[in-house]
């Protein structure tokens, strides 16, 4: 379930941990994003994205990993 503000959360709490990529809603109400960095901080943003969005209750969460296409300069959110 998207919550307020989850897109500007994952946002700062992404760049906060050096991590690239971005975020957006989809149509159907969930949130769709893409990670980019070290393991361990990618490992960070997404628990803290099940767990600890101030306004949003996630129901689900689901992980594939790849390898990082290094296209990212920064965390976006995207509309």
């Amino acid at each position: 379930m998207q919550g307020v503000f989850f897109r500007a959360n994952t946002a700062e709490k992404a760049r906060s941990c050096s991590v690239r990529g971005w975020v957006r809603n989809l149509r159907d109400g969930s949130v769709e994003a893409v990670f980019e960095g070290d393991r361990t901080h990618v490992e960070e943003v997404i628990g803290w994205c099940r767990t600890s969005q101030p306004y949003a209750e996630v129901e689900k969460a689901d992980v594939k990993w790849e390898e990082a296409s290094g296209e990212f300069t920064d965390f976006d959110i995207r509309y």
